[in-house]
C-alpha cells in the first residue's frame, strides 16, 4: 500500500513557488526551491526561512509534568527554569541507544513543548505517558499538537534584523530562551534555537495564519530554503541527525554528547543503567568529523581506513559550499586520534581526509 504523506499547513504555498518536495520522515516537505547550494549560502551570508513542521509538537502540562519529563530525558530540567529551552535525549531503557533527540520549551511553571524528530513523534508521547506512570506524576497531560500550527525557522546572521523589521517581540528572544508571541490576534511562542550552526529564532504559531507569517518573513527579504540546505548547514556545523549519527545502536556517549547526560540528577533517568555500564567501560567507537580531500562526498556507510585498517564507518557526508570541500562525520575507533590521516573507500574509489574534531564551519 502506498503510504499517505502528512504536509505542512503550508503546502500549497511551498508548491506555488516551485519547491521540489519529497517525503522526510513520513512528511512531503520542500526539499529545495532555488538551489540547495544557494540556499545553504544565503543562511551563512543573510538569513533564510525553513518550514519545519514536520517536527512534532507535544504539550506537556498540568502537576506533575516537570517530574515526567526529569524521568524521561538525560538532560536536567534544573539547569534552566520557565522561559528557558533544553536539548536533550529519550534514550531506550534495555540498550541506551538513544530514541530520539529533543528540544524541549519550557512554557510556564507546569507547562512544556516537547519537539521530536518527525518520525518519533509517537514513541515520545508513548515514553513520556510511561514516565507519568513511573514516578506517579500527577495529573501530567500530554497532548500532540502537531496538526494544529506551523513551525518556521528564522536562521542566519540577518535572521533577527530582518524579523525585527515587522515583529520585534519575536526577533528578540535569547539565545536557547522560549517567549510568548501574538501573530494576527493568535497565541504562539518564539524560541531563540535552530539547527544551522547560525543564530536565529524557531516560530510556532496556529496553522490557521501560518500563510500570513510566511508572506510576511518573504516580505522581509528572508529566503525560503528547503531541508536540503538545512541538512548540509547543519553537517557543517557537527550537529547530528537522527538516523545517521542518532538512533539504534547508538548512545549518546558514541556520538560525543555526554554533555546532555546528568547521571547525578535526583531521581536518574530512563535507561540511565545501561548507559553508565558503557560509560564505566568506555565506548567502542566515538564521532569524529572527516575534512576530506577534494569535492567528491562520501557518504552514510562508506568504510574508513586507517593505516590499511577498517576503523569506522562514514555517517553523513557532503560537499561544503563554504569551505569548498567534502566533510563527513563518522564513527571510528577511539584509538584513532584527531590528525589522522585517513581514506574513505568510495564506489572503489579511496577519498584521503584527515580525522578533525566538529564543527566544520564556525559562527564568527
Amino acid at each position: 500500500m502506498t503510504e499517505i504523506l502528512r504536509t505542512s499547513p503550508l503546502d500549497a504555498v511551498h508548491r506555488s513557488l516551485g519547491a521540489r518536495l519529497a517525503e522526510f520522515g513520513g512528511w512531503e516537505m520542500p526539499i529545495q526551491y532555488s538551489g540547495v547550494i544557494e540556499e545553504h549560502r544565503a543562511c551563512r551570508e543573510s538569513a533564510v526561512v525553513f518550514d519545519v513542521s514536520h517536527l512534532g509538537s507535544v504539550r506537556v502540562s498540568g502537576p506533575g509534568a516537570f517530574a515526567a519529563l526529569q524521568w524521561a530525558f538525560t538532560n536536567d530540567l534544573n539547569r534552566i527554569e520557565p522561559g528557558r529551552a533544553q536539548y536533550t535525549h529519550l534514550l531506550d531503557e534495555r540498550d541506551a541507544h538513544v530514541v530520539d533527540d529533543i528540544i524541549v520549551w519550557w512554557l510556564e511553571k507546569e507547562a512544556f513543548t516537547v519537539m521530536p524528530n518527525a518520525s518519533n513523534t509517537e514513541p515520545l508521547v508513548a515514553a513520556i505517558k510511561a514516565a507519568v506512570t513511573t514516578v506517579a506524576a500527577g495529573e501530567a497531560e500530554v497532548l500532540d499538537v502537531t496538526d494544529s500550527r506551523v513551525v518556521l525557522a528564522v536562521q542566519g546572521p540577518e535572521a533577527r534584523a530582518r524579523l525585527s523589521t515587522f515583529w520585534p517581540e519575536a526577533a528578540s528572544v535569547g539565545h536557547f530562551h522560549v517567549v510568548p508571541v501574538t501573530w494576527l490576534g493568535e497565541s504562539g511562542w518564539a524560541s531563540g534555537t535552530g539547527y544551522t550552526g547560525e543564530d536565529g529564532v524557531e516560530i510556532e504559531v496556529p496553522a490557521s495564519v501560518a500563510n500570513e507569517l510566511w508572506d510576511a518573513i518573504v516580505a522581509a527579504g528572508v529566503t525560503p530554503a528547503g531541508l536540503g540546505a538545512r541538512d548540509t548547514l547543519r553537517l557543517e556545523a557537527g550537529l547530528p541527525l537522527h538516523g545517521h549519527e542518532l538512533g539504534e545502536g547508538i548512545t549518546s556517549l558514541q556520538a560525543g554528547l555526554a554533555w546532555v547526560v546528568r547521571f547525578d540528577k535526583p531521581g536518574g533517568f530512563r535507561g540511565a543503567g545501561a548507559l553508565r555500564v558503557e560509560q564505566e567501560q568506555g565506548p567502542s567507537r566515538v564521532l569524529r568529523g572527516i575534512s576530506v580531500e577534494g569535492r567528491q562526498p562520501p557518504r552514510g556507510g562508506n568504510t574508513v581506513f586507517f593505516g590499511g585498517d577498517d576503523v569506522g564507518e562514514v555517517t553523513s557526508g557532503n560537499f561544503s559550499p563554504i569551505l569548498g570541500h567534502s566533510i563527513a562525520l563518522a564513527f571510528l575507533k577511539p584509538s584513532v586520534e584527531l590528525g589522522a590521516e585517513v581514506t574513505i573507500e568510495v564506489r572503489g574509489r579511496e577519498l584521503r581526509g584527515t580525522v578533525v574534531r566538529p564543527p566544520f564551519v564556525r559562527r564568527p
